[in-house]
């Protein structure tokens, strides 16, 4: 430290700053946000503190100095931590003809308020899936839509809300669905909803859920504008209502007679305490057979996963694929697994 100029010591202090905050994220999916609400929030940022960590390393690793250890050793304890953020492998492709198709997408309404300057936002996204035509989607914020044209699914089950806008959940399937239900989440137009599909002779539950959203602009000039107190607060009063819509799914998905599959809008990441309880002994699909940063959030300054396809560990994932098609605020994702 003594050897290091004014500028570098400056660096290594920012530095310690970005390692410690990253360090302290790895106790986050242990610690309830009801206790913590928050230290909870950081797990927001757990994506830009992994980049910035590795940025750190890098530039002391070009300046030959013994600094470069200090994030090197934060990344290597958090190991699976970088393997969430970015999949270094290519991605697992294995064509399977017996496989089980599933795509997660929130559309948002299908830009019902224009959110996206087009009129075409509809027609895309059915022709998106169209093109890659999933045995079963499951979709957050859908709003049936006169444009929107899934007849090619014989078998739906929708939960929906609203007075004037009918919007909610909703899964499409073209095997039998045999069962279909909602498990309800207290003061929230969120929820969580299943079906029961037979494919071949297997039954599968499919969990459609979506968790309280963070009710933050994610635009980032927008953020400037915000009061922090308020801002931090409203975020934990979101990740403390997670945990109790968590809690609820839970115990509903424990009650499961069947292997399951679920697909989801969390609204929070995976380095989160409710994804930790959500997932389980479950299969990350994105963690099997993914590649790159699985982004799928549209937030324009680092890469955010907070959309999810989680299968019962004695599946296999053959493939997993985001679209980077921006027809929504999120990206859809898309898992072919094998049940055999």
């Amino acid at each position: 430290m003594k050897k290091l100029s004014f500028v570098n010591k400056t660096i290594f202090i920012t530095n310690s700053l970005v390692a410690l905050l990253l360090l302290l994220s790895y106790l986050l999916p242990y610690v309830a946000p009801k206790n913590f609400a928050f230290l909870s929030v950081l797990s927001l940022a757990v994506p830009l503190l992994i980049i910035l960590n590795g940025l750190f390393m890098l530039y002391w690793l070009l300046k030959a100095k013994k600094q470069l250890l200090l994030s090197g050793l934060v990344l290597l304890l958090g190991y699976s931590y970088v393997g969430s953020l970015y999949k270094f492998s290519s991605s697992k492709n294995i064509e399977n003809g017996d496989d089980l198709s599933i795509m997660n997408y929130n559309v948002r309404l299908f830009n019902l308020y224009n959110w996206i300057d087009s009129d075409s936002v509809e027609q895309d996204i059915m022709n998106l899936i169209e093109k890659d035509n999933p045995d079963v989607i499951c979709f957050q914020e859908y709003h049936p839509h006169e444009r929107v044209n899934l007849s090619s699914y014989k078998y739906k089950y929708e939960k929906l809300s609203g007075n004037r806008i009918k919007y909610g959940q909703a899964i499409f399937s073209k095997y039998p669905i045999v069962n279909s239900g909602s498990v309800e989440f207290p003061n929230t137009a969120n929820n969580a909803i299943f079906a029961d599909i037979v494919k071949n002779n297997d039954t599968l539950r499919v969990y459609n859920v979506h968790l309280q959203s963070w009710r933050i602009d994610a635009n980032v000039e927008d953020l400037k504008t915000e009061d922090s107190e308020r801002l931090f607060n409203k975020a934990g009063e979101t990740f403390k209502m997670q945990q109790e819509q968590a809690e609820l799914f839970i115990a509903h998905k424990t009650q499961s007679p069947y292997k399951m599959i679920i697909c989801g809008d969390f609204n929070n990441t995976a380095y989160s305490y409710v994804y930790k309880e959500i997932k389980g002994d479950l299969k990350d699909a994105f963690e099997e057979a993914g590649n790159g940063f699985g982004k799928t959030f549209n937030f324009k300054y680092f890469p955010v996963r907070i959309d999810f396809i989680l299968v019962d560990d004695t599946f296999a994932v053959d493939s997993f694929k985001v679209y980077e098609e921006k027809l929504s605020d999120h990206y859809p994702i898309r898992a072919k697994i094998n049940l055999n």
